[in-house]
């Protein structure tokens, strides 16, 4: 009998002469994709033979030992061509000894690198597979159902026992099997444990004729903006993407703002959930309306724009009031202590419970971790991995209540911090989300006091020639979240702020034309001049405090866990989220919002949140990792900690009170700590990357 050997798997078999490379493969569990089931349609299980001599297998493989080409391949038209070398594997036989190699691409379980949204490395675990099937026909006198000769056909198709069509499927079946077409095609999927003790395959969807695209939507539903990834389920691509506003910000622009609107108005829940559930709608049609356009092939995207019944899997993920809102819960038992969740556990549902117009979708909703702490913070752990990690890592993502998750391998703890909207821009008085127009990084001047500021939407500081120009047409509209961190952080750099936050008159000019000027019985900093378009925007004292307040409760959190951990010192921090993306890490340790560490340790991780939905997506073995991660985490409620307050009060502070910044230090020269109303002399700000 003939030998068999794939790579890179190792595995090998003696088959009988004349088996097909595709019933070997299976024979021995060999990961080889195939939709087909062997009839030289899809071109999934493509192999590459290798000639040669194996001292390592003890075999000389000849050319003779696979057939020669036959008519299935030199007709083949999939979508899929035929690559050099290659053979199908369903087509060709083995003949003699001979090693063949199972290319990434013909892998089911293939390992998929998505840099765009940052996956990393993921291992390939569908949910859902597609099969092409070609039942028995109906026979006068049989007493088989529909079900039953479909049931049959996928059984022999892959020797399994336990199959099971669902539901909702049963009104498709006639359609599919008296098409014109000899065949047709099942999605199905792999569920639990069935009577003979092997798993359940489930039929979740058909199509008469073959097909073989499967599609899936991850989308992480944010306070203030919904964004989803439109994926070929088989492959791992990132098909799509698209994001828009999330409709439930007209009942409030915060989420405790929410929940007052229900608590408030009879009928609100239902219409946060009508909004959410709406715009999640009208995403997944902007996506798979985009596909003719961003698919890699324009002809295979318009195909599949065509066609909603393709979308067999969504993965939903959002923070604990988002989760609640959009599963039709009442989300105020979240609004006052204790913080109850309605449930923390993963939840899979079909779409159309949600009001989603995907008749074969399944909805898989990620587990929440606490009363604040969500699905959204499960999916970040999953992208960014502190549960697979010896290095002991800290992940921040900066909202209204910024989320915060330490550990590693070990022990993970969690917690949620109340930093408010500040950093969005709310609560200060020149503060604007980011769009085109807002003042996103400030420098000033350390013996002027003067500042210079870059906009979103044009590439120029505020002092070179041309922005004039440029900032005219898009206007000067207020400071978004990573210009307000920049801006009170240069204000203290420059001594206009002492470490307490204090804006001192001293630095005022006496002809009131300089940027420090009196407002009341306080002092303001004005950091753009009003013009004919232009307002006058000033970082008050008020602003100031503020800022102060969400830094404070943001580092507490931070210090908290730190102190649970019993870390030290940090070396791994990760800034989640859209926000994170966009502070500088230098001017975050300025602030305090971060624990002083190593400057070159601090990174974005981007939309973490995003990514993880994704992995959760293409993977059943990540829902699974995800679902035990959450359930080992240690939860912190920091509304209950005794010492919360404490390290809030020490946090108020520029940089802290009391920590030490050796890291920061040797980063950018810090003032003098002072709580004198003069500054003093003021010390030129080093930074050792300066731009």
């Amino acid at each position: 009998m003939p030998r068999i050997v794939f790579t890179p798997s190792g595995l090998q078999a003696e088959v009988e002469g004349g088996t097909s490379v595709l019933d070997a493969a299976r024979s021995i569990g060999v990961d080889i994709d195939s939709v087909c089931g062997g009839r030289g349609i899809c071109g999934r299980c493509q192999v590459t033979p290798t000639i040669g001599t194996f001292p390592k297998w003890g075999l000389t493989v000849m050319a003779e030992s696979l057939s020669p080409i036959g008519q299935v391949e030199l007709e083949y038209t999939g979508a899929r061509a035929i690559g050099p070398n290659s053979r199908l594997g369903c087509s060709v036989a083995i003949l003699g000894d001979v090693v063949v190699d199972v290319p990434p691409e013909s892998q089911i379980h293939k390992q998929v690198v998505r840099k765009a949204i940052n996956l990393g490395k993921l291992q390939l675990d569908p949910i859902v597979t597609l099969h092409y099937l070609e039942p028995q026909p109906a026979l006068l006198g049989g007493d088989e159902t529909a079900a039953e000769l479909i049931a049959d056909a996928l059984s022999m198709q892959l020797a399994a026992a336990n199959v099971e069509v669902a539901p909702h499927v049963l009104p498709m079946l006639y359609g599919a099997l008296s098409a014109d077409t000899p065949g047709l095609t099942v999605a199905v999927r792999t569920e639990g444990v069935g009577a003979t003790g092997g798993p359940t395959l489930t039929i979740s969807a058909i199509w008469p004729g073959f097909v073989d695209s499967a599609l899936g939507i991850a989308i992480d539903i944010g306070s203030t903006t919904v964004a989803g990834h439109l994926c070929n389920l088989a492959t791992g691509e990132v098909l799509s993407t698209s994001g828009r506003m999330n409709p439930q910000i007209r009942f409030g622009e915060d989420l405790m703002s929410r929940v007052s609107y229900v608590m408030m108005n009879p009928g609100g829940q239902a219409q946060l959930t009508s909004s959410i559930r709406t715009a999640i709608d009208e995403l997944i049609d902007e996506l798979i309306g985009n596909l003719a356009t961003e698919a890699a092939e324009p002809a295979i995207g318009s195909r599949l724009a065509a066609n909603r019944s393709l979308v067999l899997e969504l993965v939903l993920v959002g923070n604990p009031v988002m989760h609640h809102l959009l599963l039709g819960i009442d989300p105020t038992p979240l609004g006052a202590a204790p913080f109850l969740l309605a449930t923390r556990d993963a939840i899979e549902i079909p779409a159309r419970d949600l009001d989603l117009n995907c008749p074969n979708a399944s909805v898989y909703i990620a587990p929440c971790i606490a009363g604040h702490v969500g699905a959204d913070t499960a999916a970040v752990i999953s992208a960014e991995g502190p549960h697979r990690s010896s290095t002991v890592q800290l992940l921040v993502d900066v909202g209204t209540n910024a989320e915060i998750v330490l550990g590693n391998s070990s022990q993970l703890f969690a917690a949620s911090s109340p930093t408010g909207p500040a950093f969005e821009g709310a609560q200060i008085s020149c503060g604007v989300r980011a769009s085109a127009g807002a003042i996103e990084r400030v420098r000033i001047d350390r013996s002027t006091l003067q500042p210079r500021f870059k906009i979103i939407g044009s590439d120029l500081w505020s002092d070179q020639p041309g922005f004039g120009d440029e900032s005219a047409g898009l206007g000067i509209i207020g400071v978004c979240g990573s210009g307000i961190i920049e801006v009170v952080a240069e204000m203290f750099l420059a001594g206009i702020l002492d470490a307490d936050g204090v804006i001192h008159g001293a630095s005022a000019s006496a002809a009131s034309t300089g940027p420090v000027v009196a407002d009341g019985r306080t002092f303001s900093y004005v950091l753009a001049a009003e013009t004919s378009t232009t307002p006058r925007l000033c970082i008050t004292q008020n602003d100031v405090r503020a800022v102060q307040l969400a830094k404070a409760a943001l580092r507490a959190g931070i210090d908290l866990l730190m102190g649970h951990a019993e870390v030290a010192e940090l070396g791994d921090v990760r800034l989640a989220g859209a926000f994170g993306s966009h502070i500088d890490p230098v001017y975050a340790m300025v602030l305090g919002l971060l624990p002083d560490c190593p400057v070159e340790s601090v990174r974005s991780s981007g939309n973490s949140a995003g990514a993880g939905a994704v992995r959760l997506l293409l993977s059943a073995q990540q829902r699974t990792e995800i679902e035990s991660v959450v359930g080992s985490i240690t939860k912190i409620e920091t509304a209950t900690e005794p010492r919360f307050q404490e390290l809030f009060i020490a946090a108020m502070a520029f940089p802290h009170k009391t920590a030490p910044n050796p890291h920061l230090a040797a980063a950018i020269d810090l003032p003098e700590r002072s709580l004198s109303p003069n500054p003093g002399a003021r010390r030129r700000r080093r930074r050792k990357d300066s731009k």
